[in-house]
């Protein structure tokens, strides 16, 4: 059923009363709240709250969020659901009792002064979670059917409830899909939205799990969610659902210039040069270094002070030999991958390793070991060339102080490309960020306030993934955190007062 505005700001009112010790401008209506525009969304601030992100885990959401956050001066609260929750397939009925708790967190907002953005986290026919849907929303008709049914839902019972107080936010993080077939198939939602409440503001994520911003959306008047995860590196640092975070390096911010996993021949005489390990006199110790992969025929050559300690030709073919696999390439050769290990014994005394190719085309490797100690490459980047490096007790540093990612580079990365989308009159918000709880705290502090400086430069508002959680203020289990007890929970008081700031 549809609620009217007297009914919906009526629902459950005796078990929301605000907790009497809450400041009376906590209290404030939706009415203080900035209006919003697909246009131009105000700068909100908050968290992404998590009662309804997982079916199997579902629970009401809890009013003491609402009411921290608020006293804290926050406004904005995202809330990712799994369709799951309100119905048991995609074509079901709606669970009532569920929707009622859904009422209630909009109501919440309401009563804090806080703006409910409703998501789906896991939508019919698409998430980026586990397990993935069986059909899918970007081929499956059926599927889209469904998604632009559950948003017309949705769109009637939150019919008259201001924008300034409530958003819909389509779908979360699409991915393998085209900037075209998304765009159709959001129309399919954004009609059935308007359909019920035709002023209703909707907010869609950009496209490749919501970084890229979407030009093709525009048309359809909506405002767009980008994200705030780059690097990775820092971000999910250990994060047990991303493949190979536990071989990222030990996170440091700003991230300078690395070793970079390919040397080139003098056949690419504008990418050739060689990788410079600077080591200040170590003692007679085994260089290894761990050959991946060699396009067409590759002269691998390691000096210690100049002289030649290493110099080994590696030429695929067909057939066996000391690759793993070789394959014809394109140009009448061969490739290999080899996962090899050449050795070389350098002096005690050694000043200055290079390691670079001489004849030939270009190679990978994976690592270099001097004695005891492992050097990754964490570049691999195609024709980059390499520079020199310090190596010592405290790690690996490029002599010539350049930096990978820094506030300079998200600005170029995370930032330019939204602000054209901006100037085509989109308005724009950061609908999750945050850092995993294995990032050393000074990193993250670090990197999220460059985060923070850039947005509010461009003037957008953002949501932290969550409140409480592994990436929160709140129970983060940090183990690097001299947290403060709160009410019973343990608040990194660093971080909030870093997000207060902004």
């Amino acid at each position: 059923m549809a609620f009217t505005r007297r009914q919906f700001l009526g629902v459950s009112a005796a078990a929301l009363v605000a907790p009497f010790f809450w400041p009376a401008r906590v209290l404030a209506n939706s009415r203080s709240l900035p209006e919003p525009t697909p246009q131009k969304l105000p700068r909100w601030r908050g968290f992404n709250l998590l009662e309804k992100f997982t079916a199997g885990k579902q629970r009401p959401f809890v009013e003491q969020d609402f009411a921290w956050l608020a006293g804290w001066g926050f406004d904005f609260v995202r809330l990712p659901m799994d369709y799951r929750c309100w119905a048991e397939t995609p074509t079901a009925e709606f669970n009532e009792t569920v929707l009622r708790e859904i009422d209630a967190a909009v109501e919440l907002g309401r009563q804090y002064g806080v703006h409910v953005n409703l998501n789906f986290h896991r939508a019919p026919g698409y998430t980026v979670a586990n397990p993935p849907e069986p059909h899918s929303l970007w081929t499956d008709p059926a599927m889209q059917t469904q998604f632009a049914r559950h948003w017309g839902v949705f769109a009637k019972r939150y019919r008259g409830i201001p924008n300034r107080q409530l958003s819909f936010d389509l779908v979360n993080e699409p991915n393998g899909v085209s900037n075209a077939d998304y765009a159709a198939v959001m129309a399919q939602a954004v009609t059935a939205i308007r359909a019920e409440d035709p002023a209703r503001l909707i907010i869609a994520d950009g496209n490749q799990y919501g970084t890229q911003a979407v030009s093709e959306l525009v048309p359809l008047g909506i405002a767009q969610s980008t994200r705030g995860y780059e690097p990775m590196l820092i971000s999910h640092y250990r994060a047990p659902w991303m493949p190979g975070s536990d071989q990222y390096p030990e996170p440091v911010w700003p991230i300078p210039v690395g070793i970079n996993n390919h040397l080139y021949g003098e056949s690419k005489s504008e990418l050739h040069s060689p990788l410079v390990l600077n080591v200040n006199g170590r003692p007679a110790e085994r260089l290894e270094i761990r050959v991946a992969h060699v396009s067409a025929q590759a002269e691998l050559i390691v000096r210690a002070d100049g002289n030649i300690v290493l110099q080994k030709m590696f030429t695929p073919g067909p057939g066996a030999g000391e690759w793993k696999h070789s394959a014809p390439n394109k140009w009448g050769g061969f490739e290999a991958d080899y996962d090899l290990s050449c050795h070389a014994e350098l002096p005690a005394g050694t000043r200055q390793i290079q390691i670079e190719l001489g004849k030939g085309d270009w190679l990978t490797f994976s690592e270099i070991h001097l004695g005891q100690l492992v050097l990754r490459p964490t570049g691999t980047e195609w024709s980059m060339k390499q520079e020199p490096f310090i190596v010592n007790e405290y790690g690996v540093r490029p002599v010539n102080m350049r930096f990978k990612h820094s506030r300079e580079t998200l600005q170029k990365k995370l930032i330019a490309p939204w602000q054209k989308l901006a100037a085509q009159g989109v308005g724009v918000h950061v609908g999750e960020w945050g850092v995993f709880n294995h990032t050393p705290h000074a990193v993250a502090l670090a990197w999220m306030r460059d985060c923070l400086t850039n947005w509010q430069a461009a003037g957008w508002g953002w949501a932290l993934w969550n409140l409480r959680g592994s990436f929160g203020i709140l129970d983060s289990n940090r183990a690097d955190v001299k947290y403060e007890e709160f009410n019973g929970h343990k608040l990194d008081r660093q971080m909030l007062e870093l997000l207060r700031e902004f």
